[in-house]
């Protein structure tokens, strides 16, 4: 995305959330990055950023949500890191408008999104003239579900999760439950009993079957977080039982989130209707391409 030359003194950025259609861990690096095969897709559930360039050289977050976020959350430390990476000596300050909708903790990728959204927003801003691959070593430093998002496409993903090959999955629709609870990535991922040896399989294995509902409910693609989370989370586990009742229910990354694909909007919303009302549930559909808000 090169923008050399083109001048703006303000956004406003949809930053959308992510889904994995299955997660294997096939590997452990010497650095202690797990090696993952795992499909992003999108979704049309998001969180909003504003973004307005400031007189001064400050770097400012203004929270329009529920939530309690880290002083120095990702969205500060893409700022800031951006800016010490490229700055010119006259890079201005950023005030940063937060209305979040995607709750942390809940394995659908918000702070990741907020950061690439972050990254991709100030290089427009600051006139930087990046393009998307000049940012990937960026995102990457930030965290290993950010490059997607600077990707900006649904993907076969391998490596740490930041090495992307084009796939386009069906657009379905899902439901979706967020259990109240906060799942810690580093302490899934460091769990002893956590499988990290899972056998590889192949982009066109998976393509030949179009990721049917054969396909997703076989032996080859699961969650190899699943089983950790829910031992360690037990309101995961109940959610992945409530859900289940009307399907297949898989569980979104690392968690919190499970989901339910859906036949139609209609028959998602119909199935969300009859869930316990304490439980937190959106109806969202995937999304392929999320390069137009950005």
């Amino acid at each position: 995305m090169a923008t050399s030359g083109t001048h703006f003194n303000s956004l406003v950025i949809r930053s959308p959330a992510k889904i994995n259609l299955f997660l294997h861990i096939t590997g452990q690096r010497s650095d202690g990055y797990h090696l993952l095969e795992t499909v992003f897709q999108f979704l049309d559930f998001a969180d909003v950023l504003k973004f307005e360039v400031l007189k001064n050289s400050h770097i400012v977050r203004h929270d329009e949500h529920e939530f309690l976020l880290p002083k120095n959350d990702l969205i500060i430390q893409a700022a800031e890191l951006l800016r010490k990476e490229f700055q010119s000596g006259n890079t201005p300050g950023v005030s940063i408008t937060v209305a979040k909708k995607i709750p942390p903790g809940s394995g659908m990728g918000g702070g990741s999104s907020n950061a690439a959204t972050t990254l991709l927003a100030l290089n427009r801003l600051w006139n930087l003239g990046l393009t998307r691959n000049d940012l990937l070593p960026l995102a990457v430093q930030l965290g290993a579900d950010v490059p997607v998002f600077i990707y900006g496409k649904s993907c076969w993903a391998t490596g740490i999760g930041d090495t992307f090959e084009r796939f386009e999955p069906q657009q379905h629709w899902y439901c979706i439950c967020v259990p109240s609870v906060a799942v810690s990535t580093s302490a899934v991922f460091s769990h002893p009993d956590l499988q990290r040896n899972r056998p590889s399989i192949t982009k066109k294995a998976i393509a030949e079957k179009a990721m049917t509902k054969k396909a997703m409910q076989n032996g080859n693609t699961i969650n190899d977080l699943e089983p950790i989370t829910r031992l360690l989370h037990p309101e995961v586990d109940q959610a992945l039982k409530t859900l289940g009742n009307y399907g297949d229910a898989k569980m979104n990354g690392s968690g919190s989130s499970v989901y339910l694909r859906c036949d139609s909007k209609g028959k998602a919303s119909e199935i969300r209707r009859q869930l316990p009302s304490h439980l937190n549930c959106v109806v969202a559909r995937a999304l392929n391409d999320i390069t137009e808000y950005s």
